[in-house]
């Protein structure tokens, strides 16, 4: 997925007005504040108070993540998929400047030179490391002049009166940005050669989750918001979608699902694969998901270097698109079309509502999701029980992304803001959707309504997937 970098399915029905917020609030990423003419100063200053606590949030992490190796690792490539970590850094200061210093803040520039280095369209990933960068002594320095200019503009501005105010969405935006990177390093700490150096404890263990798999009713319900304040463009607008009923997993494929696959030779047989996949499982040479190695009899997996015996029931990750699609075949099944993820994500039977998560509209804890990089892995299936929807279906959020089959596109009515390179550029059939967020996703940069996307061969992702499939007449009530 591309960050809100600055550079210059089946839907049917009619747009309907999102219902996952109350009259007369507006809801943001972590807070619910009165709205009004003007507002209240009380509720201005909680959404200030919020917004410093995200930036201040997502810059903790990204000193951790750049802190916990030396400046050699900093400025060295892991994988020609990733940028080197001093990259991130300094671009992520450079978006906060363009957006907040200057634009929000009307503020003159810091460094206005090095704009067209940190520009993540103008230079591919695999030649940033040629790039005269800034090196990480000086990137530091830089992002933390850019932060104290930031948190000088937010108290001076009216968080209103312009789109790109209101509610805070300028500052969301930009928090929702450095936390997608703050993903993206994670996956370069993965890809990294060499001695653990991020340490974080074991999951929860898993427990029951009922039958394999949960009916999803027919009918329709509201899909994307047009009321989420930091909800970015391609997840609106709401609008009505109806679709025929369903089965879904109860829980993403785990590890020991995937390893039967595997074992019937999954990987050898073209039936269970598309002309694409099929071409890349060879070209590629795949036998098995990313960071899988065969020891004698046993599988094991290495995650952040550490090599440990494989958990068969976690969740199976860095497993790409094509490799989902051939396992849901193989199974007799099919992944979810994104309407149908979105469906089983929100819909409340009972009330016929759209919910902004699973298990309600209240922010995840650490009770509903294995989120904001807590844990360094999936957790077992079953392992948050709180955080399941009203059907029944567990782990939507957090633990892996999960793909689906849908093409990225805009939705009927779609708007590009602020600028069309965040997500239109995008819409396509060279990307699929990936929905929900993985244990490395902050729970500022994800929702039910959030959607990622990546090219289909892409495994370096946390992400893995759950099966869905028609159901039969009998089947359907």
């Amino acid at each position: 997925m591309t960050g809100t970098d600055r550079t210059g399915t089946d839907r049917t029905g009619t747009t309907t007005t999102d219902t996952t917020t109350t009259t007369g609030t507006t809801t943001t990423t972590g807070t619910t504040t009165t709205a009004g003419p003007g507002g209240d100063r009380s509720a201005a200053e909680r959404l200030r108070d919020h917004v410093a606590t995200q930036l201040t949030r997502a810059r903790e992490r990204s000193a951790l993540l750049t802190g916990a190796v030396d400046d050699h690792d900093l400025v060295r490539q892991h994988s020609r998929l990733m940028s080197p970590l001093v990259w991130d850094l300094a671009h992520i200061g450079n978006q906060e400047e363009l957006w907040l210093v200057r634009d929000v803040g009307g503020r003159e520039p810091v460094r206005a030179d090095i704009d067209e280095l940190y520009d993540a369209f103008k230079h591919a990933r695999s030649s940033r490391p040629e790039l005269p960068l800034l090196g990480p002594a000086e990137a530091r320095r830089y992002v933390a002049e850019v932060r104290d200019k930031v948190l000088d503009v937010l108290e001076r501005t009216p968080l209103e009166g312009r789109r790109l105010l209101d509610g805070g969405f300028a500052f969301g935006m930009v928090v929702q940005h450095e936390q997608q990177h703050g993903e993206t390093m994670l996956a370069t700490h993965q890809l990294r050669v060499g001695d653990p150096v991020l340490d974080a404890p074991p999951p929860p263990p898993g427990g029951p989750v009922g039958p394999a798999e949960v009916l999803v009713p027919g009918g329709p319900f509201t899909m994307g918001t047009s009321t989420e304040a930091w909800a970015l463009d391609n997840e609106r607008p709401a609008h009505q979608v109806v679709t025929d009923p369903f089965f879904i997993d109860t829980t993403p494929v785990t590890n020991g699902a995937y390893l039967e696959f595997i074992a019937d030779g999954g990987y050898a047989d073209p039936r269970w694969w598309s002309e694409a996949g099929w071409a890349h499982v060879r070209e590629a040479g795949l036998v098995a998901p990313r960071s899988w190695q065969r020891q004698g009899d046993r599988w094991h997996r290495t995650a952040f270097g550490v090599t440990a015996p494989l958990d068969p029931d976690q969740p199976v990750v860095h497993v790409c698109f094509h490799e989902a699609e051939a396992y849901a075949r193989w199974a007799g099944k099919r992944l979810p079309t994104e309407v149908e993820w979105e469906k089983a994500a929100r819909f409340d039977p009972a009330t016929g509502r759209s919910r902004r998560y699973p298990w309600g509209d209240e922010e995840p804890t650490e009770r509903h999701a294995n989120l904001g990089q807590r844990h360094l892995s999936p957790a077992p299936v079953g392992a948050y029980p709180a955080g399941a929807s009203p059907l029944g279906v567990h782990q939507l959020i957090g633990d892996v992304w999960e793909w689906t089959s849908s093409d990225f596109r805009g939705y009927a009515g779609f708007e590009v803001f602020p600028y069309a390179e965040y997500s239109q550029v995008f819409f396509g059939p060279d990307h699929r959707v990936l929905r929900g967020g993985s244990f490395g996703t902050d729970p500022a940069a994800v929702r039910a309504t959030f959607r990622n996307w990546d090219y289909p061969i892409r495994r370096q992702v946390f992400a893995g997937f759950r099966c869905a499939r028609d159901a039969g007449r009998d089947e359907s009530t």
